[in-house]
């Protein structure tokens, strides 16, 4: 026979489990990051993390950007949780002009840049007088210039070795004309020019083998422009970060890279 008491004590045993069932959800539910990355490549090393992070209770939500101004801003303003897209060079350039409070917790990738072109094969058939384009962002651009100073096409002066600009140069045997684009417009406006300093991200979605075809490129170990995941300065002990972190950290992204890219992305980690 089923008395009042052991009803009302089955009853509660019911609404105590479904509360609990509730509490969990929701709390589970409250794992899941916005994360800003570059789309093409970069995103697809994205959705391999994302599956990662997937088996760790991390649900990632991933907000694809076509140019490297956006995402920052995106974070600042609370748009995102975090972005995976940018190498610290380039970040302090952003804080600098624009103040924000963003600090990276872990990298990810690192992307060798390259020199590439539709008109010559080798460097030696670059004429005098090239015109070659190179990214417009002040750290993308002293990266663009070191890689051709380094192969003895320009110098810079002597305080300007690690951030040169275009006034910097104090040699430029070929006479090279130099063109500031938008990075993500270089692949598209190549036929323009003899070359262009092309990023990884942007050469892959032009449909180039940055392993083949680039006539120079940075070197692919101890490359000092690793990418990382960064987020709001006040966020950066969040345990669901390291999570993120470690997602892409892990085996599966490291030999969807190897499979995938061939070593023309390499894990900076």
């Amino acid at each position: 026979m089923v008395t009042m008491e052991n009803k009302w004590l089955r009853n509660l045993a019911l609404t105590t489990g479904l509360v609990a069932a509730l509490v969990t959800a929701t709390a589970q539910a409250a794992e899941k990051v916005k994360l800003g990355v570059i789309g093409g490549a970069e995103e697809e090393i994205a959705e391999v993390a994302k599956k990662v992070a997937a088996t760790k209770g991390l649900d990632v939500e991933l907000v694809t950007f076509s140019d490297y101004v956006q995402p920052n801003a995106a974070l600042n303003a609370g748009d995102l949780d975090a972005n995976a897209f940018q190498h610290k060079p380039y970040l302090d350039a952003q804080i600098k002009a624009h103040g924000y409070q963003i600090v990276p917790i872990g990298f990810t990738i690192v992307e060798p840049i390259g020199l590439y072109s539709k008109k010559v094969k080798k460097l030696e058939q670059l004429p005098t007088g090239a015109k070659i384009g190179i990214p417009n962002d002040p750290s993308n651009g002293a990266r663009a210039l070191r890689l051709l100073a380094a192969n003895g096409l320009i110098a810079f002066k002597d305080d300007k070795q690690d951030s040169p600009s275009l006034l910097d140069i104090t040699k430029n045997p070929k006479k090279i004309k130099f063109y500031e684009l938008e990075a993500p417009q270089l692949p598209r406006a190549l036929d323009d020019f003899d070359a262009a300093v092309i990023n990884t991200n942007y050469s892959l979605n032009g449909g180039f083998d940055p392993i083949k075809d680039a006539l120079l490129q940075e070197p692919r170990k101890n490359n000092p422009y690793g990418n990382f995941i960064a987020v709001r300065e006040q966020d950066k002990d969040k345990p669901v970060f390291k999570t993120l972190v470690a997602s892409y950290q892990s085996k599966e992204v490291s030999d969807f890279l190897d499979q995938r890219f061939k070593g023309a992305i390499l894990p900076a980690w």
